[in-house]
């Protein structure tokens, strides 16, 4: 049997994942994933591609507040997890990719602490509920379903042994983190998930839309925030290479709401054709 073992959320987009044991299905991607960004003096995403010491930022739930460490300078700031903004307070323009989304600055306060700690102009800023992104409507099903601030689509799921498949090939194993899904799930077949359309997980449906092509990111050193040469993308280059582009994982929307948990069963209900 399938079996959902890992469930990953990462409130500011291309900082630490937080491991979760469960967590609530929403219309944009899990509670609380990638509802903050961190945007430049344009408004432009910044993310690990550019700025892979992003990933020395470590954040975890702490009560109501998303608590944020620089796993370096020990530096640590309290972020609200349910904002609240005075009317006063205007929305300004934020760039992901080829979409504009309307955000609200955090913070004062936090747009000084990143700045501060990374060297470079970094203002914090968040989505609400009212700002809707919409999905790419060559994936989307009815044309209504949004995002967060992730790159195209809601949720990445990646299978165990897919990720053992990788490691059998490579000098120096690496962790999933490397590749930043939502959800891992064991006892399946290496790559098995690329075939998925729809499937559950516990009650909850999902529909498996496109194969993630992966990009330098990868290569990030999670834990000390650095490139770490060419692989996993070199390895997989050899093997995964379907149109020019590296795949490994798959981008899902989801069909419903509802609560998954660490443990539940995934069952497949039918393949793409």
């Amino acid at each position: 049997m399938l079996e959902l073992s890992e469930i990953w959320v990462y409130p500011v987009k291309s900082l630490g994942g937080i491991s979760l044991q469960e967590a609530l299905v929403t219309d944009r991607g899990l509670e609380l994933d990638r509802r903050w960004l961190l945007v430049d003096d344009s408004g432009r995403f910044l993310s690990q591609r550019e700025h892979p010491a992003l990933a020395l930022f470590s954040q975890e739930i702490v009560s109501d507040f998303l608590r944020i460490t620089h796993r370096v300078d020990l530096e640590s700031i309290d972020i609200p997890l349910r904002p609240v903004f005075s009317d006063t307070v205007s929305k300004i323009e934020v760039t992901v990719w080829d979409d504009t989304i309307e955000a609200f600055e955090v913070s004062q306060k936090a747009t000084e602490w990143f700045t501060k700690l990374l060297g470079f102009s970094a203002r914090l800023v968040y989505m609400p509920e009212d700002s809707e992104r919409k999905l790419d409507p060559d994936y989307a099903i009815t044309g209504d379903e949004i995002n967060s601030f992730s790159d195209a689509y809601p949720f990445l799921i990646i299978g165990q042994a897919s990720l053992d498949d990788l490691n059998g090939r490579l000098e120096v194993k690496l962790p999933m983190n490397r590749f930043r899904p939502n959800f891992v799930f064991t006892n399946g077949d290496a790559f098995e998930e690329d075939a998925w359309r729809e499937f559950k997980i516990g009650d909850v449906s999902f529909l498996g839309v496109k194969p993630c092509d992966r990009c330098v990111m990868t290569t990030v050193d999670q834990e000390k925030g650095v490139i770490s040469g060419k692989d996993p993308l070199k390895t997989l280059a050899k093997y995964r290479n379907f149109g020019n582009k590296v795949l490994f994982g798959q981008n899902l929307i989801g069909l419903g709401l509802g609560t998954v948990k660490v443990g539940d069963s995934v069952r497949v209900l039918n393949f793409k054709k």
